[in-house]
């Protein structure tokens, strides 16, 4: 599968299968004009890739652009395939092919995107393929122990709320729903009671306890149902508990959709009105999130370096500036507790100061490009005095 060559091509077009292999991309033409038209707005950002990924994430996530999810789905193909022939590589005794892992996969581009955190990672692709490869693991797991589980083991363990969902999902009015709901609610209590062990081959119920299911959901029905509704028969319960397992197959495990779903006819004559990515408070949206990420890892950078420096200190330096920084304790004091000079005491502390002032500029020239000057050293003192004692007082915490 090869990689797509500039931004428009990554956020408009769908990779297309055949024989269970990748054939080529078809381009979807509306999304096409729609990322052009965003990239004549701003030149500047026109191979940003991740400048438009935390764009149309923005964008999906307050719903303000009906384009946003399919941005990224186009975006996310590649992570998808790769996710599905993992997939199908790892489980070689499954029934789905390639494709129908690649289309769950795209199935799922709406729980990637709502577990994207771009303030922590703007990398979408890596961490959609990580997601989308444990996701489609537990799907191919319920998927087969769907096939081996019975209507009645599967209505035995599912939840109040997936049976809710699956009812409403087919369209049944909301009375319905509830007469649905005490029916499951009635024979999930006694079946329960009148079945052993966990297995998912539990046997069909028998004619009794059918019996004793309608009973018991003639009598709740007074109480529980906001409408008045007639007594229903064993046979009318057991055909709504048999529907409502075909509904839960259903909202549990759907089946994969045609890849084909994807149009490409033209439609040249949609309006787009498109959000400006040009707009200042866009932009400084993302750049705040960019500003704010590499402070952060500056910051991070920052510790290990002065860390690593003060542990590479001699164990006398080292015993002064706790006792100085941590337990806060005079020049003269520490003189008095170690037996040393109140000199010896200055020069060490000194020494060390520098020793770590250096470490800090070393860094700052190699990693952030400084040119340091005499005020910036300055700076950088009143830096590493604050984090000698921020570093110290919290370590003073740990009991």
């Amino acid at each position: 599968m090869r990689s797509r060559q500039n931004i428009t091509e990554v956020f408009s077009t769908f990779a297309h299968l055949e024989s269970d292999r990748f054939k080529k991309w078809l381009t979807d033409p509306k999304l096409r004009r729609s990322i052009k038209k965003c990239l004549e707005h701003t030149p500047q950002t026109s191979n940003a890739e991740n400048f438009w990924v935390i764009y149309w994430h923005k964008h999906w996530e307050n719903q303000s652009h009906s384009l946003a999810k399919m941005h990224l789905s186009a975006y996310l193909q590649e992570p998808f395939y790769w996710a599905a022939e993992t997939t199908v590589t790892k489980f070689t005794n499954n029934q789905y092919s390639l494709a129908d892992h690649f289309q769950l996969a795209n199935a799922e581009v709406e729980s990637v995107l709502k577990s994207f955190k771009p303030e922590i990672s703007n990398n979408l692709k890596a961490y959609a393929q990580m997601a989308i490869s444990s996701r489609l693991k537990d799907i191919l797991r319920q998927r087969q122990e769907a096939d081996f589980c019975t209507n009645w083991a599967l209505l035995r363990k599912v939840s109040k709320k997936q049976v809710l969902a699956s009812l409403s999902q087919v369209g049944l009015s909301p009375a319905m729903i509830t007469q649905y709901r005490l029916a499951w609610c009635c024979f999930k209590e006694l079946y329960i009671q009148n079945q052993a062990g966990g297995t998912s081959k539990l046997p069909e119920p028998n004619r009794q306890l059918w019996e004793a299911i309608a009973n018991l959901y003639n009598s709740e029905r007074i109480n529980q149902l906001t409408e008045l509704t007639p007594q229903c028969s064993a046979d009318i319960i057991e055909q709504w508990l048999t529907r409502t397992a075909t509904y839960l197959r259903a909202y549990l495990y759907p089946p994969v959709s045609s890849l084909d779903a994807f149009k490409s006819e033209d439609d040249s004559n949609i309006t787009l009105d498109l959000p400006d990515p040009s707009s200042d408070s866009l932009i400084a949206d993302i750049l705040a999130q960019e500003e704010a990420k590499n402070r952060q890892n500056q910051i991070l950078q920052m510790n290990n370096v002065l860390s690593k420096a003060l542990h590479s200190c001699n164990t006398q330096s080292q015993e002064i500036l706790k006792l100085y920084y941590q337990q806060e304790l005079t020049q003269q004091d520490i003189s008095k507790k170690l037996q040393i000079s109140q000199p010896t005491v200055y020069r060490r502390l000194t020494k060390a100061r520098e020793f770590l002032l250096a470490a800090l500029i070393k860094w700052s020239q190699e990693t952030l490009n400084i040119s340091v000057s005499s005020n910036q050293i300055k700076d950088m003192s009143t830096i590493l005095e604050k984090w000698l004692r921020t570093n110290y007082s919290e370590s003073n915490l740990i009991p």
